[in-house]
């Protein structure tokens, strides 16, 4: 009996430890998936088209930058070029998503057994996204080998040669005209639901032993070698990765566009996604949502504010352009008064936050009592 009681415990026992840091363990992400679930059933309903749209822009960013964090930030490789993944995806899904009748009329010259069907949303954006990946293993196979500067010239160079493939590969990409017809299959549920996963598997990654592994050969690389990590196979794997989850982001992008160009996917869109990943923080998953947000909103209300505004007291002219300035400007400071960014590389520790929010506040004794 005695031992009965000792391994059932009374009904009115504290629970195990085991099961208090399941319990944990699941408070954190069931929060954060509740918050974000009624903070997007409030956009979808009440808001606007306009906010609505940034909602979504914001999360095809976060897929964007989280991708090129597991990349850049993890494993040091700085990628230039990683737009390129982008635009792979976006028009690999989008030819396999457009209508059977538009595919005769835009791209009379596709392949007869592409030209005749078209796939689900779903489908269609893994597709693309493994098109990417393995776009990025034959690349990286090379560009994972050198080092330092020479990886960002090597990328930036891969951005130029898919620049140059989509202008001239007019039966593909209908060349440098607008590739228009897109279905609008992404909706704030299911950007942000691609949005959760990223962020959830990149978290995973980097604090996974394979994170580590990551983050050792990237702080040290002859350490990491001499400890049996292989450097070119951490590398190369955070690329393709990396890779597949940008395309993922080009197709949930070209879904929500419906049409695009080749210049779509060049220096401006590079820029703006390294901006807000520098300014996050590299190596931080939460600095990556944080920059996001933050470059994403802040360039919303520069872009408005360029086309002039009157006050009464104050006349502000347009300055069109002066978005695209101000942003570089930004850029330049953070670089040199705060290189790590935000958070430096650091987590926000939500299971923290949430364990000091909830905990009962200890009364002070009184006068009395004393």
């Amino acid at each position: 009996m005695a031992m009965r009681a000792r391994a059932g415990g009374s009904p009115g026992a504290d629970p195990s430890p085991v099961g208090a840091r399941l319990l944990s363990r699941l408070l954190v992400p069931v929060v954060l998936l509740g918050g974000l679930a009624v903070a997007l059933g409030a956009v979808s309903l009440f808001a606007g088209d306009y906010l609505l749209r940034i909602v979504i822009i914001i999360g095809i960013n976060v897929i964007l930058v989280a991708a090129l964090n597991l990349s850049n930030g993890f494993t040091g490789v700085f990628s230039l070029g990683h737009v390129g993944f982008m635009a792979i995806g976006a028009y690999a899904a989008s030819i396999l998503t457009l209508p059977v009748h538009l595919k005769a009329v835009n791209l009379p010259d596709l392949p007869r057994w592409l030209g005749g069907a078209a796939l689900p949303f779903l489908p269609a954006t893994l597709i693309a996204g493994l098109i990417a990946m393995a776009v990025a293993l034959a690349v990286g196979l090379s560009l994972m080998r050198l080092k330092g500067a020479y990886i960002s010239v090597a990328t930036l160079g891969f951005l130029v040669i898919v620049q140059v493939i989509l202008v001239n590969w007019d039966a593909l990409t209908r060349g440098a005209r607008t590739f228009a017809g897109v279905p609008p299959y992404a909706t704030v549920w299911n950007v942000w639901i691609w949005a959760a996963l990223t962020v959830y598997a990149v978290w995973r990654i980097g604090a996974s032993a394979f994170g580590r592994d990551m983050r050792g050969a990237r702080d040290n690389e002859i350490a990491a070698q001499s400890l049996g990590v292989s450097v070119l196979r951490s590398r190369l794997l955070a690329f393709c990765l990396s890779a597949f989850l940008t395309g993922v982001a080009g197709s949930l992008w070209a879904h929500f566009i419906t049409s695009f160009s080749p210049k779509s996917f060049f220096f401006t869109q590079a820029f703006s996604i390294i901006t807000m990943l520098v300014i996050g923080g590299l190596g931080s998953v939460s600095g990556s949502v944080i920059g996001v947000v933050l470059i994403t909103v802040f360039s919303e209300l520069l872009r408005n504010a360029e086309r002039g505004f009157d006050l009464g007291f104050l006349r502000l002219p347009p300055l069109y352009g002066a978005s695209q300035i101000i942003m570089a400007v930004l850029f330049i400071l953070v670089i040199v008064f705060r290189p790590a960014g935000l958070l430096g590389g650091r987590e926000i520790d939500v299971r923290g936050i949430l364990r000091r929010v909830t905990a009962p506040r200890r009364e002070k004794p009184k006068e009395e009592d004393l």
